[in-house]
């Protein structure tokens, strides 16, 4: 079926660059600097576990918004290739300095381009939450949706999108105001793991700190089986920096309670985000009622 309109996002939705090339779905890249060198998210397994590697190492990441120039530059070319009309999905605009920017080249193109139409949806999503919603979007897409039935989908099902996080080091988070140094400080004293979540507003929030990691990982798997009641056709994407052995904890603890779950699928955490959050990070993203702390 041809559509009239096509599905892009941003590498910050931590999907595979095969994932991506399979269903052609457009991405732009964030990029990072790493002791001086810009390099660009390319959403390759690969380089994501050298960067954790390399961070467990020593290098710090840092990370910058998408100039004006590269996000009219991605649009035009998707415009002057397809002449079609585009659904952009990037993370929350909530933890994003890069949408007012876009916002911004949209508004020009408009204005050289004005039989198409380019939404930029706020998601109120992050990392493999955005995942998540690109895919279920691509698959209505493939279905035969509509460019409104596609937005209306997407806008009445983002908030059902739960974010469970941990983090293993807390200095990422003091690095990026997250924290305090002095709660960084004890937090690392007392081995304290904070759990995080993403309210509907589209921020990160710690809904409870505890000590250790495996309780920090059984408190996620604790409050996934108090959300999910019927777990049949719930479909998980764990994100992790650098700890395939904690996510396959998590994957084999819900799969031993839930043998009937349609699938749990594990890959690596993006750069982006992990640039804030630091080697350690595990994320998992699923369909849900409401988010809840």
């Amino acid at each position: 079926m041809e559509h009239d309109y096509l599905i892009a996002t941003a590498s910050t939705c931590d999907l595979t660059k095969e994932y991506l090339a399979e269903h052609n779905i457009p991405f732009i890249k964030y990029s990072y600097t790493v002791d001086e060198t810009v390099y660009y998210d390319d959403c390759c397994e690969e380089t994501r576990a050298k960067i954790y590697k390399d961070m467990r190492n020593g290098a710090i990441l840092t990370t910058a918004a998408i100039n004006a120039y590269a996000y009219r530059e991605f649009f035009e070319n998707l415009i002057n290739k397809e002449h079609k009309n585009i659904i952009f999905l990037d993370m929350s605009k909530a933890l994003s300095a890069s949408h007012k920017i876009a916002d911004e080249a949209i508004e020009e193109l408009k204005e050289t381009y004005p039989d198409i139409k380019i939404v930029y949806v706020d998601t109120c999503c992050v990392s493999g939450g955005l995942g998540l919603l690109v895919i279920n979007a691509v698959r209505n897409y493939e279905a035969g949706f509509s460019f409104e039935e596609a937005l209306k989908w997407i806008e009445e099902n983002k908030f059902h999108i739960a974010h469970r996080f941990t983090v293993d080091n807390l200095s990422y988070l003091k690095r990026g105001g997250r924290v305090s140094h002095s709660a960084a400080l004890v937090g690392t004293l007392l081995n304290i793991k904070p759990v995080l979540y993403v309210p509907n507003e589209g921020t990160l929030v710690v809904s409870s700190k505890v000590r250790g990691r495996k309780k920090a990982l059984n408190t996620i798997i604790d409050s996934i089986k108090e959300e999910i009641g019927k777990p049949d056709n719930v479909e998980f994407l764990i994100n992790h920096a650098d700890c395939l052995e904690d996510s396959e904890y998590v994957r084999d603890k819900l799969l031993e309670t839930y043998p009937s779950i349609k699938s749990i699928s594990i890959q690596g955490l993006g750069v982006v985000i992990g640039a804030h959050c630091g080697p350690g990070l595990l994320a998992i993203f699923y369909m849900t009622k409401e988010r809840t702390p």
